[in-house]
């Protein structure tokens, strides 16, 4: 099928590469000239395992031609499908703030004014619950001059794209959630996925407009509220002397539970967690209802940074001491600073008088944009070479394999926000939750 793709950030551009190797041709829309030359260049614009291979096979010269980008909303009138992939940012009280969608509904409709055949949109940007039916399709109609389900129809088609993995959890999904309000709309959208279903028989939930924007809250707030149990059991194991990883391992034999999002540690961060749960909070408590597990979730998520610096407080003279923090990026495989733990981490460090020498793979860049009074090093074991004290925040696979840098540290006392690090002698070791 000829595919537009409205929007071109993590979810965008990953999903306009992946729609590209399933066979369909794509064009994807932006407004950033740079992101869009750097495509056409067969260049990925951010940084996801696999993402770099699909583009450099699709687009660009050396590419199949499957994939392209463009600034020019008119390339919409030669596609059958449209995906509104927009950022959702979150306002200060938790909502989210629709109006970059709305400013795609509105151009997109305008665009759809001057095409007289069938078009469907596809919302797949994360919106509450009645955004799609209540704010963007009237929208839609007003610039097209259309009515939805007659002139063109409108769907919702939620991403569970981690960072990291995108490209993968794309092409290897658990589920696909389909939902649209008009026959004819789901039909399309149905055979935009045909050929991921055939390939991998993810399963498929066929719903409305509403139930498939509730689907993508419902999802990721369980997973937060996964993880801060988890966070708090192990804070609970970890008073009470207790591998919090092996209670851990046991209870995930229980199907019921499962093993995944069990990895106790310095809690969640990245954009989608912390808007999305806000965002439910927010709708739940516009309705009259107080969600008190999920607002429990944000309060255990926001304790965890605290109870790492508290640690290294326990072993170390913060006032004055040269703390190494190795991870930036909220989780491994991304540059992406978005509510990463290193950031409370690092202000509460040098708050409490440390300065803070960090080390990333991929993010350094990045965090200086959000911290802008740390030294940072171009390795590990450059940020560990005397330092008294260090903190592990990401991840990272690289930091698995560190053993002598250690030995350079001017007091080797080593505080594991992620149990990536093996305890060995010679060096003091802190788990945060075991």
């Amino acid at each position: 099928m000829r595919l537009s793709i409205i929007g071109s950030g993590y979810v965008g551009t990953t999903v306009a590469a992946c729609f590209a190797d399933l066979g369909h041709d794509v064009v994807n829309i932006d407004i950033d000239e740079e992101i869009v030359a750097a495509i056409n260049a067969g260049e990925a614009p951010i940084h996801e395992p696999g993402l770099q291979d699909l583009i450099t096979e699709h687009a660009g010269s050396d590419g199949t031609g499957r994939l392209r980008a463009t600034t020019d909303y008119d390339a919409v009138l030669d596609t059958d499908v449209t995906f509104l992939c927009l950022p959702t940012p979150q306002n200060d009280d938790g909502s989210i703030d629709l109006s970059i969608m709305e400013t795609g509904a509105t151009q997109l409709g305008a665009t759809l004014a001057e095409k007289t055949d069938w078009h469907t949109v596809v919302v797949k940007s994360t919106v509450v619950p009645g955004s799609t039916e209540d704010v963007l399709t009237p929208m839609l109609e007003a610039e097209s001059g259309k009515t939805a389900g007659e002139g063109f129809g409108v769907g919702m088609n939620p991403e569970f794209l981690r960072e990291g993995t995108a490209v993968e959890d794309f092409l290897n999904p658990d589920k696909l959630v389909l939902g649209a309000d008009d026959d004819r709309a789901l039909g399309d959208a149905k055979e935009v996925f045909r050929p991921l279903v055939e390939l991998t028989d993810a399963p498929l939930v066929n719903t409305d407009t509403r139930t498939a924007e509730m689907i993508k809250y419902a999802n990721n707030g369980f997973l937060a509220t996964k993880l801060s149990l988890i966070n708090d059991l192990g804070n609970i194991c970890k008073e009470l002397g207790i591998d919090a990883y092996e209670v851990a391992d046991a209870i995930g034999l229980d199907d019921r539970i499962s093993e995944r999002f069990l990895r106790s540690g310095v809690g969640w961060g990245g954009s989608c967690f912390e808007k999305d749960v806000s965002a439910i909070i927010a709708t739940a408590e516009e309705c009259g209802y107080e969600p008190s597990l999920l607002n429990a979730a944000f309060e255990i998520n926001d304790r965890q940074p605290e109870r790492l610096i508290e640690l290294t407080a326990d072993h170390v003279d913060l006032d004055g001491a040269r703390i190494a923090v190795l991870g930036l990026a909220f989780k491994p495989g991304t540059d992406d600073m978005r509510n990463s733990r290193a950031i409370p981490v690092i202000r509460g460090l040098r708050e409490r008088g440390a300065t803070v020498t960090a080390y990333d793979p991929v993010a350094t860049e990045n965090a200086k944009e959000y911290l802008d009074d740390v030294d940072y090093a171009d390795s590990a074991e450059a940020a560990l070479t005397g330092a008294d004290g260090a903190v592990i925040v990401t991840d990272w696979d690289e930091f698995a394999t560190l053993d002598d840098e250690f030995d350079a540290m001017g007091d080797p006392v080593v505080v594991d926000g992620r149990r990536i690090v093996e305890r060995r002698d010679g060096i003091t070791y802190e788990g945060l939750t075991w």
